[in-house]
């Protein structure tokens, strides 16, 4: 990595810091493991996302993302990668069930009878994000963050990630971290969706 690339990797880790503090009483416990424990956590994310665009750089693809819960947070965390200029489009930013229609082609239908969380959205918004990008693959997330449960019912901490590739099958998780916090949720689902979205590219 060069010094250029350091240098943005570490602006991103410095930005996203805030993002992952954990209190006492949270799922990470205080003492004297706990601040290395939460320092770590953005720099894993910037690795993860590294990782993506190296992995799109070989396989010669590019990516878009389609995002709820997140809000645009995994497209700026991606944007901060070596190589995103040439393999990252962008991202959709979906919060409302009005907009994941508008903007993705998500089923009016299927939002009333399903809601937005489940992996049937997830996987709409990933193929909305295909067919309105040029992009290769797409990834999406939808969750409930918190700190309420959502209008469905939905519990805090439920996220749905689904990753899309033209003229392939496509990939859905679905998470359960629990109340732990709103910034924390969109941590884990942003790491758990970049993940998944490895995993995608390692095997293709």
């Amino acid at each position: 990595m060069n010094a250029k690339s350091r240098s943005r990797s570490t602006k991103a880790a410095f930005r996203l810091r805030p993002l992952f503090f954990l209190a006492c009483g949270a799922s990470i416990p205080c003492g004297s493991e706990g601040p290395r424990e939460i320092m770590s956590e953005p720099t894993r994310l910037v690795h993860l996302a590294e990782r993506t665009l190296t992995l799109a750089r070989e396989r010669n693809v590019t990516l878009v993302t389609a995002e709820s819960c997140t809000a645009g947070k995994l497209s700026a965390l991606l944007s901060e990668a070596p190589g995103a200029a040439e393999h990252l489009h962008g991202g959709f930013v979906t919060y409302t069930k009005a907009n994941k229609i508008k903007s993705l082609g998500v089923s009016d239908n299927l939002l009333r009878e399903k809601g937005a969380v489940c992996h049937d959205v997830a996987l709409a918004m990933a193929q909305g994000a295909l067919a309105r990008s040029p992009a290769d693959l797409a990834v999406s997330i939808t969750g409930v963050a918190g700190p309420n449960p959502d209008e469905d019912g939905n519990p805090v901490g439920l996220v749905c990630i689904a990753v899309a590739r033209r003229d392939q099958e496509p990939r859905h998780v679905e998470m359960r971290y629990g109340s732990i916090g709103r910034e924390n949720v969109q941590a884990r689902a942003m790491a758990d969706a970049l993940t998944t979205l490895i995993d995608v590219l390692e095997k293709s």
